[in-house]
């Protein structure tokens, strides 16, 4: 059975930053691609970004591209995503997803999304 359980969500002040880390387990995590997914309060969910399965090849959306990055560790079946420059836009559930295959496709056709997690709430206020 597919878990994914995210962590590492909390309330930072606008240019701060956080570490959000998803733990994976039930299936052979680097043999899939992973991704991130948030849902801003009333609105649909959005894709962030997404990494191969070997973490050579990562994509990201405009609205966070060379602020956030996405990381994972095979070994410790972990995805990460380091989010710097924190702004109000980026208040959030933040969800990992994992993908159908191992590639992370290109930006506007990412991967393929079959599982996600519970997400962890990011809040940025001053």
């Amino acid at each position: 059975q597919v878990q994914l359980v995210e962590s590492g969500g909390g309330l930072v002040q606008p240019g701060g930053s956080l570490r959000l880390s998803c733990a994976a387990n039930g299936f052979s995590f680097s043999w899939y691609a992973m991704m991130w997914v948030r849902q801003a309060p009333g609105k649909g969910l959005e894709w962030v970004s997404a990494i191969s399965s070997r973490g050579d090849s990562t994509i990201y959306a405009d609205s966070v591209e060379g602020r956030f990055t996405i990381s994972r560790d095979n070994v410790d079946n972990t995805l990460y995503l380091q989010m710097n420059n924190l702004e109000s836009d980026d208040t959030a559930v933040y969800y990992c997803a994992k993908c159908t295959g191992p590639g992370a496709g290109i930006v506007g056709n990412p991967c393929r999304r079959d599982y996600r997690g519970q997400g962890t709430q990011v809040t940025v206020s001053s």
